[in-house]
Protein backbone atom coordinates (compact mmCIF):
# COMPACT_ATOMS: atom_id res chain seq x y z
CA UNK A 1 0.00 0.00 0.00
CA UNK A 2 1.34 3.30 -0.94
CA UNK A 3 1.49 6.54 1.03
CA UNK A 4 -0.95 7.83 -1.37
CA UNK A 5 -3.48 5.15 0.38
CA UNK A 6 -2.77 5.76 3.54
CA UNK A 7 -3.35 9.20 3.10
CA UNK A 8 -6.70 8.32 1.46
CA UNK A 9 -7.45 6.04 4.04
CA UNK A 10 -7.08 8.46 7.09
CA UNK A 11 -9.22 11.73 5.41
CA UNK A 12 -5.68 13.72 4.05
CA UNK A 13 -6.31 13.93 0.22
CA UNK A 14 -8.92 17.23 -0.59
CA UNK A 15 -7.31 18.02 -4.54
CA UNK A 16 -4.64 15.56 -6.33
CA UNK A 17 -3.45 17.18 -10.05
CA UNK A 18 -2.94 13.50 -10.81
CA UNK A 19 -3.85 10.85 -8.43
CA UNK A 20 -3.27 7.50 -10.62
CA UNK A 21 0.18 8.84 -11.64
CA UNK A 22 0.87 10.02 -8.46
CA UNK A 23 -0.04 7.07 -6.76
CA UNK A 24 2.33 5.25 -9.17
CA UNK A 25 5.01 7.59 -8.76
CA UNK A 26 4.48 6.58 -4.90
CA UNK A 27 4.84 3.20 -5.92
CA UNK A 28 8.09 3.28 -8.36
CA UNK A 29 10.46 5.62 -6.39
CA UNK A 30 11.67 7.63 -3.33
CA UNK A 31 9.48 10.71 -3.79
CA UNK A 32 10.65 14.18 -2.51
CA UNK A 33 7.93 16.22 -1.18
CA UNK A 34 7.61 19.67 -0.03
CA UNK A 35 5.30 21.41 2.37
CA UNK A 36 5.94 25.31 3.21
CA UNK A 37 5.85 27.30 6.78
CA UNK A 38 5.79 30.64 6.79
CA UNK A 39 7.38 32.23 9.93
CA UNK A 40 4.32 34.82 11.24
CA UNK A 41 5.02 33.68 14.59
CA UNK A 42 7.46 31.93 16.88
CA UNK A 43 5.19 28.90 17.07
CA UNK A 44 3.10 26.90 14.95
CA UNK A 45 -0.51 25.78 16.32
CA UNK A 46 -2.62 22.48 16.08
CA UNK A 47 -3.63 23.77 12.64
CA UNK A 48 -0.22 23.14 11.26
CA UNK A 49 -0.72 19.17 12.74
CA UNK A 50 -1.58 17.94 9.33
CA UNK A 51 0.98 19.16 7.47
CA UNK A 52 3.56 18.42 9.77
CA UNK A 53 1.81 14.45 10.27
CA UNK A 54 1.58 13.90 6.56
CA UNK A 55 5.34 14.42 6.32
CA UNK A 56 5.59 11.83 8.92
CA UNK A 57 3.49 9.47 6.88
CA UNK A 58 5.89 10.35 3.79
CA UNK A 59 9.36 9.56 6.20
CA UNK A 60 7.52 6.31 7.47
CA UNK A 61 7.01 5.32 4.08
CA UNK A 62 10.39 5.39 3.09
CA UNK A 63 10.24 8.99 0.98
CA UNK A 64 12.14 11.97 1.59
CA UNK A 65 9.92 15.29 3.36
CA UNK A 66 11.49 19.06 2.60
CA UNK A 67 10.50 21.38 5.21
CA UNK A 68 10.64 24.40 3.64
CA UNK A 69 10.43 27.94 5.88
CA UNK A 70 9.04 30.49 3.94
CA UNK A 71 11.75 33.34 5.46
CA UNK A 72 11.40 34.77 1.85
CA UNK A 73 7.87 34.90 1.37
CA UNK A 74 7.10 35.70 5.00
CA UNK A 75 7.96 38.96 3.56
CA UNK A 76 4.93 39.34 1.48
CA UNK A 77 2.41 37.38 3.19
CA UNK A 78 0.14 34.62 2.14
CA UNK A 79 -3.21 36.50 1.11
CA UNK A 80 -5.10 32.52 1.36
CA UNK A 81 -7.95 32.34 3.56
CA UNK A 82 -7.50 36.02 5.15
CA UNK A 83 -9.85 38.91 4.97
CA UNK A 84 -7.28 41.35 5.59
CA UNK A 85 -3.98 41.93 4.64
CA UNK A 86 -0.87 40.20 7.02
CA UNK A 87 0.89 42.21 9.60
CA UNK A 88 4.34 43.22 7.30
CA UNK A 89 7.03 41.78 9.37
CA UNK A 90 10.45 43.08 10.16
CA UNK A 91 13.13 41.53 8.58
CA UNK A 92 15.02 40.62 12.03
CA UNK A 93 11.41 38.99 13.79
CA UNK A 94 11.18 36.98 10.35
CA UNK A 95 14.36 35.51 10.95
CA UNK A 96 13.41 35.13 14.50
CA UNK A 97 10.16 33.25 13.84
CA UNK A 98 12.20 31.02 11.11
CA UNK A 99 14.70 30.00 13.78
CA UNK A 100 11.71 28.89 16.06
CA UNK A 101 9.83 27.25 13.65
CA UNK A 102 13.06 25.43 12.41
CA UNK A 103 13.77 24.08 15.98
CA UNK A 104 10.01 22.99 16.25
CA UNK A 105 9.60 21.22 13.66
CA UNK A 106 13.32 19.10 13.83
CA UNK A 107 11.73 16.46 16.37
CA UNK A 108 9.07 15.51 14.69
CA UNK A 109 11.35 14.27 11.77
CA UNK A 110 14.82 12.58 11.24
CA UNK A 111 16.76 14.87 9.53
CA UNK A 112 20.12 14.23 7.55
CA UNK A 113 21.68 12.60 4.26
CA UNK A 114 18.67 10.87 2.18
CA UNK A 115 16.59 11.65 4.81
CA UNK A 116 14.26 14.56 5.69
CA UNK A 117 15.79 18.02 4.87
CA UNK A 118 14.93 21.61 5.63
CA UNK A 119 15.29 24.67 3.43
CA UNK A 120 14.48 28.46 3.87
CA UNK A 121 13.07 29.91 0.42
CA UNK A 122 14.88 33.64 1.66
CA UNK A 123 18.08 31.44 0.51
CA UNK A 124 16.75 31.89 -3.44
CA UNK A 125 14.10 35.09 -3.40
CA UNK A 126 15.84 37.43 -1.23
CA UNK A 127 18.77 37.47 -3.95
CA UNK A 128 15.92 37.73 -7.00
CA UNK A 129 16.53 40.58 -9.10
CA UNK A 130 13.08 42.31 -9.92
CA UNK A 131 13.18 43.10 -13.42
CA UNK A 132 15.21 39.40 -14.61
CA UNK A 133 11.79 38.38 -12.03
CA UNK A 134 9.23 39.53 -14.51
CA UNK A 135 11.11 38.63 -17.53
CA UNK A 136 12.19 34.90 -16.63
CA UNK A 137 8.98 33.89 -14.10
CA UNK A 138 6.36 36.77 -14.49
CA UNK A 139 6.18 36.10 -18.52
CA UNK A 140 4.31 32.39 -17.77
CA UNK A 141 1.72 33.17 -15.59
CA UNK A 142 -2.09 34.91 -16.83
CA UNK A 143 -3.24 37.58 -14.64
CA UNK A 144 -6.76 36.39 -15.41
CA UNK A 145 -5.87 32.86 -14.17
CA UNK A 146 -4.37 34.53 -10.96
CA UNK A 147 -7.57 36.64 -10.47
CA UNK A 148 -9.38 33.08 -11.10
CA UNK A 149 -7.66 31.55 -7.90
CA UNK A 150 -9.98 30.95 -4.59
CA UNK A 151 -7.59 32.68 -2.63
CA UNK A 152 -7.16 36.23 -4.60
CA UNK A 153 -10.81 35.91 -5.56
CA UNK A 154 -11.87 35.53 -1.94
CA UNK A 155 -10.02 39.02 -1.47
CA UNK A 156 -10.90 41.34 -4.46
CA UNK A 157 -13.75 42.47 -2.64
CA UNK A 158 -12.13 43.37 0.41
CA UNK A 159 -8.94 44.77 -0.92
CA UNK A 160 -5.89 43.03 -2.00
CA UNK A 161 -2.48 44.64 -2.15
CA UNK A 162 0.21 44.43 -4.98
CA UNK A 163 3.12 42.40 -2.91
CA UNK A 164 -0.11 40.01 -1.99
CA UNK A 165 -1.16 39.09 -5.78
CA UNK A 166 2.64 38.50 -6.09
CA UNK A 167 2.58 35.53 -3.52
CA UNK A 168 1.50 32.75 -5.83
CA UNK A 169 4.29 33.88 -8.16
CA UNK A 170 6.84 32.96 -5.07
CA UNK A 171 5.26 30.15 -3.91
CA UNK A 172 5.51 28.44 -7.63
CA UNK A 173 8.72 29.94 -8.29
CA UNK A 174 9.45 27.84 -4.76
CA UNK A 175 8.44 24.33 -6.43
CA UNK A 176 9.96 25.28 -9.74
CA UNK A 177 13.70 25.51 -7.65
CA UNK A 178 13.28 22.79 -5.57
CA UNK A 179 12.34 20.66 -8.65
CA UNK A 180 15.54 21.81 -10.40
CA UNK A 181 18.11 21.55 -7.69
CA UNK A 182 17.28 18.54 -5.23
CA UNK A 183 14.19 16.77 -7.36
CA UNK A 184 11.27 17.65 -5.70
CA UNK A 185 8.34 16.51 -7.60
CA UNK A 186 5.42 16.88 -4.44
CA UNK A 187 4.11 19.76 -3.00
CA UNK A 188 1.52 19.35 -0.49
CA UNK A 189 -0.38 22.07 1.74
CA UNK A 190 -3.87 23.03 2.89
CA UNK A 191 -6.63 23.41 0.56
CA UNK A 192 -6.64 26.85 0.70
CA UNK A 193 -3.12 26.67 -1.26
CA UNK A 194 -4.42 24.63 -4.44
CA UNK A 195 -4.14 27.35 -6.92
CA UNK A 196 -0.33 28.57 -5.70
CA UNK A 197 0.06 24.42 -6.00
CA UNK A 198 -0.92 24.45 -8.99
CA UNK A 199 1.32 27.38 -10.15
CA UNK A 200 3.70 25.67 -9.46
CA UNK A 201 2.95 22.36 -11.05
CA UNK A 202 2.59 24.62 -14.41
CA UNK A 203 6.01 27.05 -13.75
CA UNK A 204 7.84 23.95 -13.53
CA UNK A 205 6.51 22.26 -16.96
CA UNK A 206 7.69 25.30 -18.69
CA UNK A 207 10.36 26.35 -17.02
CA UNK A 208 12.53 22.89 -16.25
CA UNK A 209 9.91 20.86 -18.34
CA UNK A 210 9.43 18.29 -15.44
CA UNK A 211 6.00 16.85 -14.62
CA UNK A 212 5.70 17.55 -10.50
CA UNK A 213 2.51 16.73 -8.53
CA UNK A 214 0.56 18.96 -5.92
CA UNK A 215 -1.90 16.86 -3.39
CA UNK A 216 -4.17 19.47 -0.78
CA UNK A 217 -5.77 18.29 2.77
CA UNK A 218 -9.01 19.53 3.87
CA UNK A 219 -9.31 22.59 5.41
CA UNK A 220 -9.98 20.95 9.00
CA UNK A 221 -13.13 22.26 11.31
CA UNK A 222 -14.90 20.69 14.12
CA UNK A 223 -18.53 19.01 13.83
CA UNK A 224 -20.13 22.71 15.00
CA UNK A 225 -18.13 24.26 12.08
CA UNK A 226 -15.35 25.99 14.00
CA UNK A 227 -12.29 26.28 12.94
CA UNK A 228 -9.18 23.68 14.19
CA UNK A 229 -7.14 24.82 17.25
CA UNK A 230 -9.41 27.80 18.10
CA UNK A 231 -10.81 28.06 21.54
CA UNK A 232 -12.66 31.06 23.84
CA UNK A 233 -9.31 31.44 25.17
CA UNK A 234 -7.27 31.55 21.94
CA UNK A 235 -5.00 29.90 19.43
CA UNK A 236 -4.17 26.40 20.87
CA UNK A 237 -0.21 26.88 20.10
CA UNK A 238 2.19 23.77 19.67
CA UNK A 239 4.98 25.35 21.73
CA UNK A 240 4.62 24.18 25.82
CA UNK A 241 5.38 27.82 26.70
CA UNK A 242 2.62 29.28 24.74
CA UNK A 243 -0.01 26.09 25.47
CA UNK A 244 0.87 23.93 28.10
CA UNK A 245 0.99 20.50 27.49
CA UNK A 246 -1.99 20.06 30.06
CA UNK A 247 -4.25 22.45 28.38
CA UNK A 248 -3.06 20.78 24.88
CA UNK A 249 -4.72 17.54 26.33
CA UNK A 250 -7.24 18.90 27.68
CA UNK A 251 -7.86 20.53 24.11
CA UNK A 252 -8.24 16.95 22.64
CA UNK A 253 -10.33 15.74 25.64
CA UNK A 254 -12.75 18.27 24.60
CA UNK A 255 -13.18 16.51 21.18
CA UNK A 256 -17.00 16.18 20.52
CA UNK A 257 -18.67 12.86 19.97
CA UNK A 258 -19.16 13.76 16.45
CA UNK A 259 -15.54 14.46 16.08
CA UNK A 260 -13.49 11.11 17.44
CA UNK A 261 -13.05 9.16 14.53
CA UNK A 262 -11.90 11.71 12.23
CA UNK A 263 -9.67 13.09 14.53
CA UNK A 264 -8.38 9.80 15.50
CA UNK A 265 -7.61 9.05 11.95
CA UNK A 266 -6.41 12.28 10.79
CA UNK A 267 -4.16 13.05 14.55
CA UNK A 268 -2.78 9.46 15.13
CA UNK A 269 -0.87 6.68 13.95
CA UNK A 270 -2.96 4.27 15.49
CA UNK A 271 -4.23 1.39 13.35
CA UNK A 272 -7.66 2.01 11.54
CA UNK A 273 -8.94 -1.15 13.36
CA UNK A 274 -7.96 0.22 16.59
CA UNK A 275 -9.92 3.71 15.61
CA UNK A 276 -12.66 1.39 14.62
CA UNK A 277 -13.12 -0.23 17.75
CA UNK A 278 -12.48 3.50 19.50
CA UNK A 279 -15.19 4.77 17.48
CA UNK A 280 -17.69 2.51 17.81
CA UNK A 281 -17.57 3.16 21.78
CA UNK A 282 -20.76 5.29 22.76
CA UNK A 283 -22.49 7.20 25.49
CA UNK A 284 -19.89 8.16 28.65
CA UNK A 285 -17.39 5.42 27.46
CA UNK A 286 -16.21 7.85 24.39
CA UNK A 287 -14.87 9.78 26.55
CA UNK A 288 -12.13 6.88 26.73
CA UNK A 289 -11.31 7.30 22.95
CA UNK A 290 -11.55 10.79 23.63
CA UNK A 291 -8.34 9.81 26.52
CA UNK A 292 -6.66 8.15 23.82
CA UNK A 293 -6.77 10.69 21.10
CA UNK A 294 -5.31 13.36 23.77
CA UNK A 295 -2.95 11.12 24.42
CA UNK A 296 -1.50 9.97 21.59
CA UNK A 297 -1.85 13.88 19.86
CA UNK A 298 0.24 15.19 23.37
CA UNK A 299 2.86 12.39 23.29
CA UNK A 300 3.13 12.87 19.40
CA UNK A 301 3.89 17.14 20.08
CA UNK A 302 5.42 16.93 23.36
CA UNK A 303 6.73 13.35 23.77
CA UNK A 304 5.63 10.49 26.24
CA UNK A 305 6.60 12.02 28.85
CA UNK A 306 4.75 15.31 28.92
CA UNK A 307 1.45 13.13 28.08
CA UNK A 308 1.56 11.32 30.97
CA UNK A 309 2.23 14.01 33.45
CA UNK A 310 -0.78 15.72 31.51
CA UNK A 311 -3.13 12.21 31.17
CA UNK A 312 -2.33 11.98 35.47
CA UNK A 313 -3.07 15.46 35.99
CA UNK A 314 -6.21 15.18 34.11
CA UNK A 315 -7.37 12.39 35.71
CA UNK A 316 -6.25 13.91 39.43
CA UNK A 317 -8.07 17.07 38.44
CA UNK A 318 -11.28 15.57 37.53
CA UNK A 319 -10.98 12.75 39.90
CA UNK A 320 -10.47 14.87 42.95
CA UNK A 321 -7.63 13.76 43.59
CA UNK A 322 -5.11 16.37 45.69
CA UNK A 323 -2.13 16.19 43.15
CA UNK A 324 -1.75 17.26 39.44
CA UNK A 325 2.07 18.36 38.63
CA UNK A 326 1.18 19.31 35.45
CA UNK A 327 -2.52 21.28 35.93
CA UNK A 328 -1.61 24.83 35.03
CA UNK A 329 -0.23 26.90 37.94
CA UNK A 330 0.27 30.32 39.51
CA UNK A 331 2.30 31.27 42.83
CA UNK A 332 0.64 33.66 44.63
CA UNK A 333 1.97 35.85 48.23
CA UNK A 334 0.74 34.19 51.01
CA UNK A 335 -0.06 37.71 52.59
CA UNK A 336 -2.32 38.65 49.97
CA UNK A 337 -4.23 35.48 50.49
CA UNK A 338 -4.38 35.88 53.70
CA UNK A 339 -6.38 39.22 53.74
CA UNK A 340 -8.51 37.43 50.57
CA UNK A 341 -8.77 38.08 46.42
CA UNK A 342 -11.95 39.04 45.10
CA UNK A 343 -12.74 35.77 43.16
CA UNK A 344 -13.81 37.51 39.61
CA UNK A 345 -9.97 39.53 40.11
CA UNK A 346 -8.12 36.48 41.08
CA UNK A 347 -9.89 33.93 38.23
CA UNK A 348 -9.01 36.92 35.84
CA UNK A 349 -5.92 37.48 36.83
CA UNK A 350 -4.89 33.35 36.39
CA UNK A 351 -6.11 32.96 33.39
CA UNK A 352 -9.70 31.57 33.30
CA UNK A 353 -11.11 34.16 32.18
CA UNK A 354 -10.42 36.66 29.83
CA UNK A 355 -11.64 40.08 31.69
CA UNK A 356 -13.07 40.83 34.77
CA UNK A 357 -16.47 41.26 33.69
CA UNK A 358 -15.89 37.60 32.35
CA UNK A 359 -15.29 36.41 35.70
CA UNK A 360 -17.72 38.84 37.00
CA UNK A 361 -20.33 36.50 34.36
CA UNK A 362 -18.69 33.02 35.46
CA UNK A 363 -19.51 33.42 38.75
CA UNK A 364 -23.07 34.91 38.52
CA UNK A 365 -24.45 32.20 36.39
CA UNK A 366 -22.28 29.37 38.72
CA UNK A 367 -19.72 28.34 36.69
CA UNK A 368 -16.96 29.20 39.27
CA UNK A 369 -15.55 26.47 41.71
CA UNK A 370 -12.99 26.51 44.76
CA UNK A 371 -11.97 22.90 45.28
CA UNK A 372 -15.61 21.04 44.68
CA UNK A 373 -17.17 24.52 46.17
CA UNK A 374 -19.11 26.88 43.89
CA UNK A 375 -18.90 30.32 44.31
CA UNK A 376 -21.72 32.64 45.31
CA UNK A 377 -20.34 35.65 44.73
CA UNK A 378 -18.57 37.48 42.27
CA UNK A 379 -16.57 39.52 45.01
CA UNK A 380 -16.13 36.40 47.40
CA UNK A 381 -12.88 36.54 49.62
CA UNK A 382 -10.58 33.64 48.17
CA UNK A 383 -8.55 32.92 50.89
CA UNK A 384 -5.86 30.81 52.44
CA UNK A 385 -8.04 28.44 54.22
CA UNK A 386 -9.27 27.44 50.97
CA UNK A 387 -6.54 25.41 50.34
CA UNK A 388 -6.28 21.75 49.45
CA UNK A 389 -4.79 18.99 50.87
CA UNK A 390 -1.37 19.79 48.60
CA UNK A 391 -1.50 23.17 50.44
CA UNK A 392 -3.09 25.15 46.79
CA UNK A 393 -6.14 26.48 46.01
CA UNK A 394 -8.07 24.56 43.32
CA UNK A 395 -10.00 27.00 41.34
CA UNK A 396 -12.53 25.73 38.40
CA UNK A 397 -14.17 27.53 35.42
CA UNK A 398 -17.05 25.27 34.28
CA UNK A 399 -16.31 21.22 33.94
CA UNK A 400 -12.59 21.39 32.12
CA UNK A 401 -10.52 24.49 32.95
CA UNK A 402 -8.40 24.02 36.37
CA UNK A 403 -5.86 26.34 37.70
CA UNK A 404 -3.96 25.88 40.68
CA UNK A 405 -3.03 29.23 43.32
CA UNK A 406 -0.06 28.21 45.21
CA UNK A 407 0.49 30.13 48.54
CA UNK A 408 4.82 31.20 49.06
Amino acid sequence: MSVYDTFLERGYVAQCTDEVELSKLFNDETVLGYIGFDPTATSLHVGSLIPILSLVHLQRAGHRPIVLVGGGTGMVGDPSGKTEMRKILSLEELAANAEAIKNQLSPFLEFGPDKAMMVNNADWLAPLNYIEMLRDVGRHFSVNRMLAAESVKLRLETGLSFIEFNYMILQAYDFMHLCKHYGCRLQMGGNDQWGNIVAGVDLTRRMVNQTVYGLTFPLITTSTGQKMGKTHAGTVWLDAERTSPYDFYQYWVNTTDADVDRFLKLFTFLPLDEVEELSRLEGSAINQAKQVLAYEVTKFVHGEAEAKTAQAAAQAAFGGGAQADGVPSSPMDKARLAEGVPAFMLFNEVGLTKSSSEARRLITQGGAYVGETRIDAFDQPITLDMAGDDGAIWLRAGKKKHHRVVPE
